[in-house]
């Protein structure tokens, strides 16, 4: 028994150094291997080309001289070339352990980027991912390209796994902040636009969209310097001058509106779908100025360019005529003021020889003006109700019936509406048996024609 315990040790340290052996001659092999393939780095360039070329002569999918030549002609920066080697080599190294996997994705990726080949590049940048998710570069590219594809919420995510390995990368950052901003997200978008800005101030585009959020955030006064700001850039200026007119029209400060569509009408190359919106809405500003002839003019324009252009037709029917008609201007778009001195002109014209006293006059809004006037004629004598419709279009049951009401109410005996447009069926049916006429705009225009709003007449009143 003394003697087979030593046996049994002396076997045991043999396997164990039989097996170490033939571990240390397998890794040996392998490095060897290792060396092998590395040894045509080992060479300056120029041999290691050589060499690799020489091997792909006899071996076209020779991982490592495919390796190296790929990686010369990357850093040549010849596209065309370095695509076709490393779609080769992606097609080699799958199974391949002695192929860096991701490299060869990656840069497949990239070279076919260049090319503006996006499927081939998005292939390549998603294989590369999937070795290694956190991989700062392709996850941009990944981000850059599904921002291309419109696919805002997939940029999101790929952009936002880039910025958690580089926070300060401001192409990331810009493109994260124009998805954000297509998504909606307008005050998330709004931060995000900002660092990009920060980091690049010449990005006028990220500009651009920061005044938008802005616009959207209803903040209104910072979204207007920012468009007043980019007025003249070569590029945004169109865009940015219609915006700031735009807020300027909606606010009511006609001149600031017209200044902003002008300066935009001055750049040279302007998109024509934003010069004729330009145009559109200068014309609308200088009609809120009551300067018919230039809005006519500009209208003109318009539906020289575009025929069909929204209601450019119908606008440029109405205001050919309100620009050769002053009473008929004063009458749909002048101050109040002065709507209601020419409805009293007309209320005093409208009984020829008979002796009118207005007692009342009621205005609603900017819609409406009603006027009371006591008249008498060589054969009656009566209260009457007077109401003028500031409208071209069709004036309904509904706003007759309201006039009825009022008759009642002031104990008036007769009733007339008035309006620059016309009546509906139903409106007409109203009145038949009820002491009320509806005047529409072909017996209105006569009335103005022998009016003239311009001069102060002798009004009798109380």
């Amino acid at each position: 028994m003394g003697i087979v315990v030593p046996i049994l040790a002396v076997v045991v340290l043999l396997s164990f150094v039989t097996l170490l052996a033939g571990a240390l001659s397998s890794r040996k092999g392998k490095d060897g291997a290792r060396k092998k393939r590395r040894g045509i780095h080992a060479k300056d360039r120029h041999q290691a080309l050589k060499e690799a070329n020489r091997r792909l002569a006899v071996n076209p999918k020779d991982p490592d001289a495919l390796s190296v030549v790929g990686e010369s002609q990357f850093i040549e920066s010849d596209w065309e070339k370095a695509f076709k080697t490393y779609e080769t080599l992606v097609e080699v190294s799958a199974g391949n352990p002695e192929v860096d996997e991701f490299e060869a994705n990656k840069r497949y990726g990239l070279a076919a980027l260049r090319l503006n080949r996006l499927e081939d590049a998005y292939k390549g940048f998603v294989i590369a991912r999937t070795v290694k998710p956190d991989d700062f570069e392709v996850n941009y590219n990944i981000g850059y390209l599904e921002f291309q594809k419109r696919q805002y919420d997939k940029a999101v995510v790929a952009l936002k796994q880039a910025l958690n390995r580089n926070p300060e990368h401001a192409p990331a950052l810009r493109y994260l902040g124009h998805a954000l901003f297509k998504n909606k997200q307008y005050r998330e978008s709004l931060g995000v636009l900002r660092r990009a800005v920060d980091l690049s101030p010449d990005d006028k585009e990220s500009l651009y969209a920061i005044a938008e959020c802005y616009f959207e955030l209803q903040q209104i006064e910072q979204a207007l310097k920012i468009f007043q700001h980019l007025r003249a850039d070569p590029v945004l200026g169109p865009s940015a001058s219609l915006f700031a007119g735009s807020i300027h029209l909606n606010q009511k400060q006609f001149q600031k509106a017209i200044l902003d569509f002008e300066i935009g009408l001055k750049h040279p190359d302007v998109k024509i779908e934003t010069l004729v919106e330009l145009k559109y809405r200068l014309a609308a500003a200088y009609l809120r100025e009551q300067e018919i002839a230039k809005a006519v003019a500009i209208l003109t324009e318009v539906q020289t360019i575009h025929p069909n252009y929204k209601d450019v037709a119908q606008q440029l029917s109405k205001y050919r005529e309100l620009n050769t008609n002053r009473n008929l201007q004063t009458y749909l778009l002048a101050a109040t003021s002065e709507f209601v001195t020419l409805c009293r002109k007309i209320t005093l014209a409208f009984f020829p020889k008979a002796k009118i006293k207005i007692t009342d006059i009621q205005v609603n809004k900017n819609d409406w003006a009603d006027i009371l006037a006591e008249v008498e004629t060589s054969r009656w004598s009566d209260i009457v109700l007077f109401r003028f419709f500031r409208t071209t279009g069709t004036v309904g049951e509904l706003m007759v019936r309201d006039f009825h009401a009022r008759i009642k109410d002031l104990k008036a005996g007769k009733g007339y509406c008035l309006t620059a447009g016309g009546f509906t069926d139903e409106a007409k049916k109203f009145v038949e048996a009820r002491l009320i006429d509806l005047i529409e705009k072909p017996k209105l225009m006569p009335l103005l024609d022998t009016i003239d709003a311009r001069q102060k007449g002798l009004l009798v009143e109380d």
